[in-house]
Parts: C-alpha cells; structure tokens; sequence
C-alpha cells in the first residue's frame, strides 16, 4: 500500500472537533432547563424514543469495533476498515441525536439506591470522562490507518480501542440503568 503523508488540514479538524463536541454536550447536560424553554429548545417534540436510540447505536457500535478486530487478525483490511467506518459512522449519529436529545428534553435522574447506585455512578463517570479523549483518539486511529500510516496507528489503537469499546458497553450499561426513569 502507499504510504499518504498526513494531512495537516484533517489534523486540525480532529482537534477541533474533539474540542467542540465535548464542550456542546456538556452545556446542553449543565444548561438549567430554564434556559432550554427561554431558547425555545424545549418544545412538545416527541424524541423520548432517542435514548433507547442511543443504546442501539452504541450496541451495534461495540459489535462493529469486535467485528473490525476479528477481521484485522484474520488479515481482511477492507472489511476491517468497513467495520471501523460503520463504527465511526454510528458512533457520529448518536453524537448528534445526545445532543439533540439533551437539548429538547431535561435530564433524567437515577432514583435507584443502595450499592446498584454505586454501581450506576462509577459506570456513568467513567464513561463520561472517558468519552472525552475517545474522540480524538478514534478519529487519529480511523485517519492514521486509512492513510496508511500503520505504525502510528498501531499505536494509538492500542489506547484508542479498548477506551471506544468500554464507552459503547458502557453506553448500553447506562441505558439499561436509566431506562425506567426516562
């Protein structure tokens, strides 16, 4: 294959984007719900299906993630580069449809108690916190291995890999905890 040098463009894209998308969500989860209803962003829309949305996304996400490394070991790069773009491709649509969600419809809370609570809030914060650096690092992994810059994306998957596949479980996880509060 012939080695693309890499792209100084695409590059600043993905810092921006990894900078960007972390601070939107995290205003539309903070934003008190007075300010979504003075914004017009609370409104009768009918999205409540979104959050079991989001779990599909992140089920199928993980799935595709464990279908990418099974196709890398047997040798299959095209159909190891299809599932990682399917993963990334699913991974941006549920970006997009949690922050539209978050900004038409107030948080729900977790009402569960006991050690379930404690379980609930180490799986939520470690999700959170490692959402954030999965995107910068899925998006180097995902460019340095379709420019076929391998040995810089061997090494960043070995981080970027297992941090999306937890996020995507974890994602689901959340859900399953949430779901009877939504």
């Amino acid at each position: 294959m012939i080695k693309i040098p890499e792209n100084k463009k695409v590059l600043n894209f993905i810092y921006v984007v990894s900078v960007v998308v972390p601070v939107a969500v995290a205003l539309m989860m903070f934003m008190p719900v007075q300010w979504k209803v003075s914004l017009g962003l609370i409104e009768n829309t009918s999205v409540s299906i979104l959050p079991l949305v989001h779990a599909v996304l992140n089920g199928m996400t993980f799935v595709f993630l464990i279908l990418a490394v099974f196709a890398i070991k047997s040798k299959k790069i095209m159909i190891h580069r299809t599932f990682m773009l399917l993963a990334l491709l699913l991974s941006s649509i549920f970006l997009l449809s949690y922050i539209v969600y978050h900004t038409t419809h107030p948080s729900a809370k977790f009402l569960g108690e006991g050690g379930i609570r404690v379980v609930y809030f180490f799986i939520l914060i470690s999700h959170i916190i490692l959402s954030v650096p999965v995107i910068p690092l899925a998006l180097l992994s995902i460019f340095r291995g379709w420019t076929n810059n391998i040995e810089k994306h061997k090494k960043i998957t070995r981080f970027s890999f297992p941090i999306w596949l937890y996020v995507s479980f974890t994602g689901v996880l959340v859900y399953l905890f949430m779901q009877p509060y939504y």
